[in-house]
């Protein structure tokens, strides 16, 4: 695996080596605006932070600090400021936007990202001292409207991720341009293994939904068609609807090649304009680019889309409850470059908006470790095409964007703050086993034996929700940040 080429360490203040288009790149371009005083706040809650963590800090150019090399095992994780005014400067203005685009910027580097990003996910609770917590409105910032997920801000928001370029994802997914968490035989895991991988995922959702010869099937979210191609190959007769009209296109091609046209339409449209009684609806890695205000107009379609005794089949990034209401609100790194409008939902979301909608969760199965490998094979892919990214007209600006968006992504996953769950779903008060491909029953639990906590009356998220279902203030109760994170590939 290559990495991108290594900034030149530059003194305090200095302009970038790289330097950075302003108009495509506003906020990262521009010197970060903020007082003295909050730079000082945030590089007095920074140092102290890293300096209890196993990370060692080197700020080469800064004559007051020195590098820290914490107590423990000599590979640890780095953090190099090559500009900590700029890096400190960003923090105390936008918080963890901030992070995010001074290293976009050029500002900080590390010799192992995703273990420096882990360390972090880890200690997410201590990073911020207690008193400080409540003061989290200061640097967070609201999820602007024009990211609400209504019927013409969702094809906006899918398109400013989906339809980047389909020739960009084909050079760090796998052969089947799978776009989600696979399943691995066995970790760590192999480029090798990849497409196997994805087929196995797909299967195992396809036989969870109990997809056969004559299966009326409506897809949630076509990807680039792998497992509507799939679900055809068994007979099904399948319906898949998408926003992103790079995918459609691609979809279209590979379904008709494969000679399965006559099996498969591919549609350009929202879950909410769609209408039809399927025996299985099955939407992987959806549910995180809905919305929190739309999850009950997402669970009312899954239910009125299913014909009796039907299955509705979803892979789906999870968060703990507290971190997702912490997070709902605010506009993240993760909200404002790579997902706009998305959420990652807790268990507990899902387990209330679906029994406010009808739906009980039969089978409950979590796969988290296999997405941390899946991320880093599309990680040391896409860090090895970077001559090719370039050829497709992104700059290195883009490269590290998408570069931390994926070990982010990562961290999340290995540090256990975020998982991603295999979910059936069938009408409440329907008998059926819920069996998993092996027979064996699912948990329906949280991972602890806890059952789902269930729904008010109006179908509304808990606590973290006003009485017009509207979500709270975007803090816990004790104001701990969340990052938010996920693929949604997320």
């Amino acid at each position: 695996m290559t990495r991108l080429p290594r900034a030149v360490v530059i003194p305090d203040g200095a302009n970038s080596p790289h330097p950075v288009d302003p108009e495509r790149w506003p906020d990262v371009a521009r010197r970060p605006r903020a007082s003295a005083l909050r730079t000082a706040v945030a590089r007095t809650v920074v140092d102290r932070a890293l300096a209890r963590l196993a990370v060692r800090t080197i700020t080469p150019y800064d004559p007051r600090a020195t590098t820290v090399t914490p107590e423990g095992p000599a590979n640890t994780p780095t953090l190099t400021l090559h500009d900590p005014q700029a890096f400190y400067a960003r923090i105390g203005a936008d918080g963890l936007i901030g992070f995010g685009e001074s290293y976009m910027a050029d500002e900080w580097d590390s010799d192992d990202l995703v273990a420096l990003l882990t360390t972090l996910a880890r200690h997410v609770d201590d990073l911020v001292p207690a008193p400080l917590r409540r003061l989290r409105g200061a640097w967070a910032h609201r999820r602007p409207p024009r990211d609400r997920n209504s019927l013409d801000g969702a094809r906006q928001n899918i398109r400013r991720h989906y339809d980047l370029s389909n020739d960009l994802f084909a050079l760090f997914l796998d052969p089947s341009l799978t776009y989600s968490s696979a399943v691995f035989a066995s970790l760590p895991a192999h480029d090798a293994d990849l497409i196997a991988a994805q087929h196995r995922k797909i299967d195992q959702l396809l036989d969870l939904a109990r997809v056969g010869p004559g299966t009326r099937l409506l897809e949630i979210g076509t990807g680039w068609g792998e497992l509507a191609l799939r679900a055809a190959a068994r007979g099904a007769r399948v319906r898949t609807v998408t926003l992103s009209a790079e995918q459609q296109a691609l979809a279209t091609d590979r379904i008709r090649a494969a000679g399965l046209a006559d099996r498969v339409d591919v549609e350009l449209r929202d879950y909410r304009e769609t209408s039809g009684s399927y025996d299985a609806v099955v939407s992987v890695e959806m549910i995180e680019a809905v919305g929190p205000e739309y999850w009950p107009s997402y669970f009312a379609s899954l239910r009125g889309l299913l014909a009796p005794g039907g299955r509705a089949v979803l892979q789906a990034i999870t968060m703990p409850h507290d971190r997702m209401l912490a997070t709902a609100r605010t506009h993240t790194w993760i909200s404002k470059y790579v997902f706009p409008g998305g959420l990652v939902p807790s268990r507990e979301a899902i387990a209330r908006h679906s029994s406010a909608a009808g739906l009980d969760i039969v089978h409950d199965a979590g796969y988290g470790e296999h997405y941390a490998e899946t991320l880093r094979l599309w990680r040391e892919k896409f860090l090895d095409a970077g001559e090719a990214v370039d050829a497709l007209g992104f700059d290195r600006v883009f490269r590290r964007m998408w570069e931390l968006y994926l070990a982010h992504a990562e961290a999340g996953f290995r540090a256990h703050y975020l998982d991603v769950r295999q979910l059936v779903l069938t009408e409440a008060g329907r008998p059926g086993t819920g069996d998993d491909e092996a027979g064996r029953p699912g948990t329906g639990d949280d991972g602890e034996g806890r059952p789902g906590t269930g729904a008010d009356k109006d179908g509304r998220l808990g606590t973290g929700a006003d009485k017009d279902g509207r979500l709270g203030t975007g803090a816990g109760e004790d104001g701990r940040p969340a990052n938010g994170a996920g693929r949604g590939p997320a």
